[in-house]
């Protein structure tokens, strides 16, 4: 993981889109830079962000530019050094976010859902396994090793449940995404997989062909997930235009729906830092934070 996250750091530092200078960031800001944890595949995260970058380029008369990244440590960096304004991150992307820039990335909104996150366990639909103890011996896909929904709190609840990954499972793997997790399972290269139950419940409206050669077996408690979080140091003015923004969205308003919908949100709410603490909290107890 140290080694995947100083190649994330390098690729992120000599990355001419997210290039620019901290120096150039004591200016006035000309555009708004958003990025997000690369948790689906980068032609459905543009696709996703597409109608909500044009909301935001209303509400703050700033263009939005929307960066793409390859793995989660460049997102927190990309904060961390000045160089993404505006994030979408997990919750312990954001303790990651949080602990790198001393408590000066600030989470802004989240989702009503994701104060009642959970993620699924999944095997392949003729699996003869009836619950997580039967998944020992098993092959296992989480999703990429800093998720929240597909790898620290499943693990967390499975080791509450008396499974540990690396003893209890044959091999572990990380496929580095949830829908990857999805095609994991179905096509055989694991036996069974965790993924967070947003994915899941896309991928089976629309009838995703992996979606339908899998099944759930088990769904964890809830947590506190995903948020949009600010770098340090952003314009107050800019930070406030964003919040009563991502706010306003209004589900009778057809525009906003749209808008909502792909962001698989019913309404935005605002949060805090301190409701990821018990993520902080599962990171530590999963030796993944000291």
């Amino acid at each position: 993981m140290k080694r995947r996250f100083l190649q994330s750091l390098l690729a992120l530092l000599l990355a001419p889109t997210l290039g620019l200078s901290a120096h150039a960031q004591s200016t006035p800001a000309t555009v708004l830079r958003v990025s997000a944890i690369p948790d689906e595949a980068p032609t459905e995260l543009q696709r996703k962000f597409k109608p909500l970058g044009e909301y935001l380029q209303k509400a703050t008369g700033l263009p939005v530019q929307f960066t793409p990244v390859t793995d989660y440590a460049a997102v927190v960096e990309g904060l961390a050094t000045n160089k993404i304004d505006l994030a979408w991150l997990g919750g312990f992307t954001f303790v990651q976010a949080r602990k790198r820039t001393d408590g000066g990335a600030v989470p802004i909104v989240q989702r009503a859902e994701d104060a009642v996150f959970t993620s699924k366990f999944i095997v392949p639909a003729d699996s003869t396994a009836k619950t997580l103890k039967d998944l020992k011996g098993a092959t296992f896909a989480f999703g990429a090793p800093s998720s929240t929904s597909g790898s620290l709190m499943p693990r967390y609840f499975l080791m509450q449940d008396g499974i540990n990954p690396e003893r209890d499972f044959k091999t572990v793997a990380f496929s580095g995404a949830h829908d990857a997790t999805v095609a994991f399972v179905a096509s055989g290269r694991a036996e069974a997989g965790v993924l967070n139950a947003s994915v899941w419940d896309k991928l089976v409206e629309q009838k995703n062909p992996n979606a339908l050669k899998v099944r759930v077996l088990a769904t964890t408690p809830t947590y506190y997930d995903y948020n949009w979080t600010v770098r340090p140091g952003l314009d107050p003015a800019i930070t406030r235009k964003l919040t009563e923004a991502f706010l306003a969205l209004d589900p009778a308003n057809p525009a906003h729906k749209e808008i909502l919908g792909l962001q698989r949100a019913s309404r935005f709410i605002p949060t805090q830092a301190s409701n990821y603490d018990g993520i902080e909290a599962a990171g530590k107890s999963a030796g993944l934070i000291k």
